[in-house]
């Protein structure tokens, strides 16, 4: 397909598609003139990737050439391409050097760990930022006095273990490895916003079923 067929089925601008080109998130078409390149379906799953990052993550430009780069780093294996893929998204705060509450925070998360036996998780902790940023969320629960020690994490780890079959679920419909691991960093940015809403619509439905006048006040359904 030529560019302008590509930014129909993309629903991406051709200036936007040609800034991603110059930037390096879109690999060059083939060149079949001077002024004219070919463009065909991996151009489309890459644009749908970029997009994701950019417009709808909110994911700096080059912080998406960092995924972008991780996910084409063909000297990794395929576990090991997804997770540096996914690593190199934006993650938030930083535990604290030298604070006692995020070293508390850090004793409790690998104890989780342990207990669940998330082994790839335990071996990798320092490096994951998703570790990183789980201590730092203990932490600042540990400073206001929320419950959070492992027997409260432990049902929210075994419900992230099931929505994690869910995932890779829809990562391995893809029929190529690329596409598996676009579909891995595309999914981890459009889907955490789909649970947090279903979360709080969750919590909606659940206190009014606990504390309305219409509800069950708790008892049996």
């Amino acid at each position: 397909m030529r560019l302008a067929e590509l930014s129909e089925r993309s629903g991406v601008s051709t200036a936007t598609i040609k800034y991603y080109l110059r930037e390096g998130l879109l690999q060059p078409g083939r060149r079949v003139s001077a002024t004219q390149a070919e463009y065909d379906g991996a151009h489309l799953r890459r644009l749908r990737l970029v997009r994701a990052l950019i417009q709808l993550g909110k994911v700096p430009v080059a912080t998406a050439r960092e995924v972008i780069a991780a996910a084409e780093d063909e000297s990794l294996d395929h576990h090991l391409r997804l997770g540096a893929a996914t690593w190199a998204l934006p993650h938030g705060p930083e535990p604290g050097e030298g604070d006692p509450e995020a070293d508390a925070a850090g004793r409790t998360v690998a104890e989780l760990l342990e207990h669940i036996g998330w082994q790839f998780g335990q071996e990798a902790g320092e490096l994951s930022p998703a570790y990183r940023k789980l201590v730092t969320a203990v932490a600042a629960l540990r400073r206001l006095d929320y419950p959070c020690d492992v027997a409260h994490l432990l049902p929210y780890a075994r419900l992230a273990a099931r929505l994690a079959v869910t995932d890779m679920d829809l990562v391995e419909e893809q029929p190529t490895e690329a596409g598996q691991i676009e579909a891995a960093v595309a999914l981890t940015v459009l889907y955490e916003p789909v649970l947090l809403s279903l979360r709080r619509l969750a919590h909606a439905e659940e206190s009014a079923r606990r504390f309305t006048d219409g509800g069950t006040g708790g008892g049996e359904v």
